[in-house]
């Protein structure tokens, strides 16, 4: 019975749905597109972004509470003209600043291995500052050739080749857009030209590279106040004239002439959509460059156009409208830029811009782009004022040795001095004892001179009672606690004895110095005078309490009789 089944046919392969899955998805998978926007700050990098996505632009703010982030990051989808398919996904990358804090970021987000097919660079340079546009360039443009470099791998250098060849391949398949279509089944002649001087020298790894001046509708703009505004704002605006006509051209000959080293195509914008319509336009159309013609097809004498771009680019080159600018890539050439204004050497200019690239000594005779630009459009914006000079203070040792010296050499570096009678002869120093001459003081002096006063008015012999009283005072003390009577007096021989103590003559003070003269002599005796009358003021104040107990002790001695 097993043997008469037929055989059931082979299983189909487990993967089998699977890699129908996948390949309709690969299929139908959305090409994934970016452009990175590099400017400084506030040149108009967000209005750029917003017309690239269609985005409404954001709100207008001061220029003091604009944030700039460290790396900004958008995206859109790119639809088609019927608004009903999605023919790529596109991703906008702004850098704020050429700072390398900034740029360091990108590589960990847009790493070159991966992304490098699928990219286009936007340098944004302003019109408000055109004195800085070769050297916001040049940071930029060392900046793109670091990034190409990547880690090195044979992955990146592959893509690298062959990124160039789709750009040369780009420039030397360019026409002139026409209004007929050309046919898909066309073909073109196998001879190639070679590449005029000065063009694709640089920008090794073929990126396509747009240089965008914004702001452009301030070029002619009738403005002669310079560096009016935030940030320099119109600081090379001067209005319509033949000598400023002539400048700007020149300054379009020297950013023609850099963007043809690099394969680059330049654009004016404006706040006007229609100048940024054209700009996306030309973005998405460098993002879909068909790829190089391969070698084997070489060999036959005619070979089939290259594949069609799904954006193609309609509109022409215009060099003459001043803010309307279009350059496209594979259109420039000197010959071209020498007509625009006689007198430009677009040989010099490439060799100066190679000196600054590779930072050649200026004293060896070497031109550099910059030193040229310079002269060309003068540095205008507004400068921060100078810092001050650094303030070395002197060390304090050093400060005060100097003082101490200066002071030792002054005969009167007493601060007493001030004070001392100019008729004194003493000698005295910084620190000492006090002579006489320290009572001199103002207050002093002027109590010395009202204690005189009360001593002339005291009688002939104030010392006397004062003598008198302190006899008094020490009989009571011996008396016990029972004062004397009021009728008993002090015995004569007491207040002989109390009387010619202190009639006796007290020494004189001591002093560092010997009283040479009558005001000394004076300054002692009312000295003495002014202590005198201290220890008379405070003997009354004593016989006056000891006068109100006095009636209270006889009543007591009375009645206990």
């Amino acid at each position: 019975m097993e043997n008469s089944r037929p055989s059931s046919p082979e299983a189909p392969p487990q993967d089998l749905w699977s890699s129908i899955l996948d390949s309709v998805s690969t299929s139908r998978s959305i090409p994934s597109k970016q452009v990175l926007v590099l400017g400084e700050p506030s040149s108009g990098k967000s209005t750029l972004v917003s017309a690239l996505l269609q985005k409404p632009p954001p709100e207008e703010t001061k220029e003091d509470q604009r944030t700039d982030f460290a790396l900004g990051y958008d995206w859109a989808d790119v639809r088609d003209d019927a608004d009903e398919d999605t023919l790529a996904r596109l991703s906008v990358y702004t850098v704020p600043s050429s700072a390398p804090a900034y740029t360091s970021l990108l590589p960990y987000f847009v790493p070159s291995r991966t992304s490098l097919p699928h990219t286009v660079v936007m340098v944004v340079l302003d019109w408000t500052r055109p004195w800085a546009f070769i050297q916001e360039l040049e940071a930029w443009l060392e900046w793109v050739e670091k990034w190409v470099k990547g880690d090195g791998s044979r992955e990146l250098d592959i893509a690298k080749e062959e990124n160039r060849e789709r750009l040369q391949a780009h420039w030397q398949h360019y026409s002139e857009p026409s209004l007929e279509p050309l046919p898909a089944t066309s073909t073109v002649s196998n001879t190639l030209l070679p590449l005029g001087p000065g063009t694709l020298t640089h920008n090794s790894a073929g990126v396509p590279i747009v240089v965008v001046c914004t702001k452009a509708d301030l070029i002619d703009e009738g403005n002669d106040i310079m560096g009016s505004g935030p940030s320099g704002m119109g600081g090379m605006v001067k209005g319509k004239g033949g000598e400023w006509e002539e400048r700007t051209d020149s300054i379009m000959q020297v950013l023609r002439t850099i963007c043809l080293k690099y394969g680059a195509g330049l654009f004016y914008t404006t706040p006007q959509p229609a100048t940024l319509q054209v700009l996306r336009q030309y973005a998405l159309h460098m993002l879909f460059i068909p790829p190089a013609p391969s070698p084997a097809a070489a060999v036959s004498t005619e070979v089939a156009a290259p594949p069609r771009n799904p954006f193609p680019f309609p509109h022409k080159a215009n060099a003459l409208d001043r803010d309307k600018i279009v350059i496209p890539a594979g259109w420039d050439s000197w010959g071209k830029i020498a007509v625009l204004r006689d007198g430009f050497d677009a040989k010099l200019w490439g060799e100066a811009w190679e000196n600054d690239l590779d930072h050649a000594d200026v004293d060896a005779g070497a031109t550099h782009a910059q030193k040229l630009y310079s002269n060309l459009v003068p540095d205008l914006s507004r400068k921060p004022p100078p810092l001050p000079p650094l303030n070395n203070p002197t060390p304090e040792q050093v400060f005060l040795a100097k003082n101490y010296d200066e002071n030792a050499k002054k005969p009167d570096r007493d601060p007493r001095g001030a004070f001392r009678n100019p008729n004194e002869t003493a000698l005295t120093g910084i620190v000492g004892p006090m002579s006489s001459s320290s009572f001199n003081l103002p207050n002093v002096e002027r109590a010395l001179t009202e204690m005189e006063s009360v001593a002339g008015t005291a009688g002939a012999n104030p010392l006397n009672v004062s003598a008198t009283r302190d006899a008094t005072r020490a009989l009571s003390g011996r008396s016990g606690a029972r004062p004397p009577n009021a009728g008993l007096s002090i015995p004569t021989g007491g207040a002989s004895m109390a009387l010619g103590r202190s009639a006796a003559p007290s020494p004189a003070p001591m002093s560092a110095t010997t009283p040479n003269s009558a005001d000394d002599q004076s300054q002692h005796q009312a000295l003495k005078a002014f202590f005198d009358n201290l220890i008379n003021k405070r003997n009354t104040r004593v016989d006056d309490r000891a006068a109100a107990k006095s009636p209270e002790g006889e009543n007591g001695a009375d009645e206990g009789s």
